[in-house]
């Protein structure tokens, strides 16, 4: 993997499964995170071959839950987000997924309960010899790129110190978030702490935070020096953001994503939750469509609603 000059898509829990990832890629993004995988639920996966989508499906095993599918298409640009805390569990997990991935990274910077409980994401922001043993035991035992995501630290010192602790340990790349634990979205992204990080580090750090305009990639990596940028919410309202010729209107783009998640089967909670994501910033829920969204149990009903019967009834 290459981590310089690029445009990547971040992981998003429900958003970025494969017709998602496909469509940002489209749109021009040059690598794709997938919504992250706690390594637990890898674990109880088997890998499938799916004959008839021509995909590669990790399914619990015993049921027909797809946790994540990926295709030969995103083979060389694909990132498997996974959740940890303990590296001989997430190397186990990343020997399932390893080869039918671009790369591996660990997320150190979700502030969700859930992984804050469990000892993941942002909670090993304060556990540096747990992140070093993760990732010099994935980087010892695994040929597959391996690489983190973080938030920044209480201090711009405190961050920078980290990060050089995780440069230590040979990953190739850095992604930083420029928001605390505590700060939510609505609170401007801190461009200058990622700029500190990019000054103390040798390897490439990708910027994410507050990238909603194909302009705002040159914005942050002039203010940061970042060698990448990395974008979630923005790409999420509408992927076209990564077109250097300007947005697809949200309408579009929208549909073109449901023509895909008809196309690769997605997982109909996944692909509600990504509309009706989408409806909320340009419009409104309580309006007829986000209404007929709401009310859509399968896939079918989806394509009705968009109109695109004629399509699903020929995949």
């Amino acid at each position: 993997m290459e981590y310089r000059d690029k445009l990547v898509l971040a992981p998003m829990v429900r958003v970025g499964t494969l017709p998602f990832r496909l469509l940002a890629a489209e749109y021009g993004a040059d690598i794709t995170y997938g919504e992250e995988i706690i390594d637990h639920k890898l674990l109880k996966c088997e890998r499938v071959t799916n004959e008839s989508l021509g995909t590669t499906d990790f399914v619990e095993k015993g049921t027909d839950n797809v946790v994540f599918r990926t295709c030969p298409q995103e083979r060389g640009r694909v990132v498997f987000q996974m959740g940890t805390s303990h590296a001989v569990r997430a190397l186990k997990a990343a020997q399932i997924v390893c080869h039918d991935v671009a790369a591996i990274d660990i997320n150190m910077g979700c502030p969700k309960a859930f992984s804050l409980s469990g000892g993941m994401g942002a909670a090993l922001l304060s556990k540096p010899e747990l992140i070093h043993d993760i990732l010099t035991t994935l980087r010892r035992n695994l040929d597959t790129t391996v690489t983190c995501k973080i938030r920044l630290l209480n201090s711009p010192k405190d961050t920078v110190e980290l990060a050089r602790r995780i440069e230590k340990t040979g990953v190739p790349a850095l992604a930083v978030h420029g928001r605390k634990i505590k700060d939510r979205p609505r609170d401007p992204a801190k461009w200058d702490e990622i700029a500190d990080v990019v000054s103390a580090l040798s390897i490439p750090v990708i910027a994410n935070g507050d990238v909603f305009e194909y302009e705002d990639f040159k914005r942050i990596k002039d203010a940061t020096g970042a060698a990448s940028v990395m974008v979630a919410r923005g790409a999420m309202w509408n992927a076209s953001v990564f077109c250097a010729k300007g947005k697809t209107p949200w309408e579009d783009v929208k549909r073109e994503y449901v023509r895909k998640s008809i196309l690769w089967d997605n997982d109909v909670k996944s692909t509600k939750h990504t509309l009706k994501e989408m409806i909320m910033h340009y419009s409104c829920l309580e309006l007829a469509e986000g209404k007929g969204v709401i009310k859509c149990d399968t896939s079918a009903d989806l394509a009705r609603l968009y109109g695109e019967e004629d399509y699903y009834n020929f995949v």
